[in-house]
Formats: C-alpha cells, sequence, structure tokens
C-alpha cells in the first residue's frame, strides 16, 4: 500500500471478500446473543504490516435487529484532512465511535500508546458501512488499516498480538479495566465493570511484522 492513502472503500471491500473468516468460539450461529462478529483480517498466526503498521483489521457485524437498533451510521475516515470531510465524516481518535459505532470494543494487546493494552480503538476505524439489511437483520462492516509506525509494534521486530472484539449495549468504555487483575482484557472485564455483552467475543493472536519499507 502506498503511504499516501486515503482508503478507496470499494477496494477495500471487494479485497475483504476474497479473506476467509475467523469464527469465535468455532460458530457460525448467533446463540442467544442479538449480534455477531467475524472477523476476516488478520487470522490466526498471520504476519501482518510492515514497518509496525499497514496491517489490515476487517471484520462483519450481524445484527439481529434494524439499522436504527445498532446504533451505527456510515463512516469514512481516517487521520489529518481525512477526518470530518465528506462523503461520510467523522472524528478520529483513541476511544470508543460515539459517533458512528458506539457499542464496539477494540483492543490490541500491543497497543504501545493511549491506554495500552486496554485502550478502546474503534474510534480509529476507516470505515463503517451498512452491507445487508433484510428480515434476519442488519449486518455492518468495520474496517481499520493502520498508518500509525510503533504505535503497536516495533519498527525492525516481530511483535505478538491479540485482537479482542465485543459489541457492548449502549456506549463501549474508551478504556477496558483489568478488574480481575489477571493481566488480561476480555468479556469478564467489560461485564465486571457494569457492561451487557451482546455478541460472541473473538479473540485473534497474530503478529504485527516490524519489518519491510512502504514506498
Amino acid at each position: 500500500m502506498k503511504k499516501s492513502l486515503p482508503l478507496n472503500v470499494f477496494a477495500l471491500l471487494a479485497a475483504s471478500s476474497l479473506l476467509s473468516p475467523v469464527l469465535a468460539d468455532g460458530a457460525r450461529h448467533h446463540d442467544d446473543k442479538s449480534a455477531h462478529i467475524t472477523v476476516f483480517a488478520p487470522e490466526d498466526g498471520y504476519v501482518s504490516g510492515l514497518g509496525s503498521r499497514a496491517f489490515l483489521v476487517d471484520l462483519s457485524i450481524q445484527f439481529s435487529g434494524n439499522l436504527a437498533s445498532t446504533g451505527v451510521t456510515p463512516e469514512l475516515t481516517g487521520p489529518g484532512p481525512q477526518q470530518n470531510v465528506g462523503p461520510f465524516p467523522g472524528t478520529f481518535g483513541l476511544g470508543a465511535n460515539l459517533d458512528h459505532f458506539p457499542g464496539l470494543v477494540v483492543l490490541l494487546s500491543s497497543t504501545r500508546i493511549g491506554a495500552g493494552a486496554g485502550q478502546n480503538l474503534s474510534n480509529l476505524f476507516n470505515i463503517n458501512t451498512v452491507t445487508n439489511q433484510d428480515s434476519s437483520g442488519t449486518e455492518i462492516w468495520s474496517t481499520w488499516i493502520v498508518g500509525a509506525a510503533n504505535a503497536f509494534g516495533v519498527v525492525g521486530e516481530q511483535t505478538p498480538s491479540r485482537l479482542f472484539l465485543a459489541v457492548v449495549e449502549g456506549t463501549a468504555p474508551n478504556v477496558v479495566i483489568d478488574m480481575d487483575g489477571n493481566g488480561e482484557f476480555n468479556k469478564k472485564d467489560l461485564k465486571l465493570m457494569g457492561y451487557k455483552v451482546i455478541s460472541n467475543t473473538p479473540k485473534v493472536d497474530f503478529v504485527v511484522n516490524g519489518g519491510g519499507a512502504l514506498n
């Protein structure tokens, strides 16, 4: 990818459709949850990105309700001049995605900015779009391409990382606290913080590639 991205939403969505999904708990059904997350990238064991950036987090979330019940609105944004400009403007930064996907929780264990491993990163997502609406519910597609070096890995190093995802009822926290003190940030911590988790909670272990260079 070229350093000068802005993203092309159509190219990203087309590329995403070619990736095989990683499903939490080995399930392809919704069990008793009102939302189900499918992770397309990264996959378990992958070595992703270049120079500790340019890796992709790509997922779909199937909600059992209509679009209004999801709290999601379309977004195409990014840092600097891409923030809060058309056609689908939005804020861009650390914390919950209050203006476009308030219930989403995205954590990376290798996070070196903000609150570290407990920092909610959902407001860094570049794309939120509605990919389907029918009698079974609403599908949202969300995509984030990481542009900042040394934020989730180290240039020149291979950094193991765990991606954790969840959707909570209402507004997600900006920071997840390790409530049980076990060194991990997960669904249990969200529940102990008083949040109702309404989705499955996928975890993906991969490596942030610090090698290589972007042109």
